[in-house]
């Protein structure tokens, strides 16, 4: 899992360079601004058999594919079981939405 989790890091660090990964609730939450670590747009979370890519307002993005997970009234998630799954769910077109 560590592999997925340091390939969307690494993805979030191309797309937005000056947004933080802050260690919080188990992961690390995605920080637009400077010195802020409460305000975040979703985070990324290590499971035994999956990373979890989590979007805040997720049920605000633009899913044409409808790979996005989740049914509650805001957040929204992708579940990557294997590091083709970065690709294949197109986690870069979600992030440059949020970040």
């Amino acid at each position: 899992m560590n592999d997925i989790k340091d390939a969307l890091a690494e993805l979030v660090g191309e797309i937005a360079p000056d947004v933080r990964l802050a260690p919080k609730y188990g992961g690390h939450v995605m920080c637009p601004n400077e010195g802020d670590d409460k305000t975040f747009v979703g985070g990324i979370f290590t499971y035994k058999d999956h990373v979890s890519l989590e979007f805040s307002k997720g049920v605000d993005l633009d899913d044409p594919d409808g790979v996005l997970e989740g049914s509650g009234k805001l957040r929204r998630h992708l579940k990557l079981y294997q590091l083709q799954d970065v690709a294949d769910k197109n986690v870069a077109f979600f992030l440059m939405q949020v970040l």
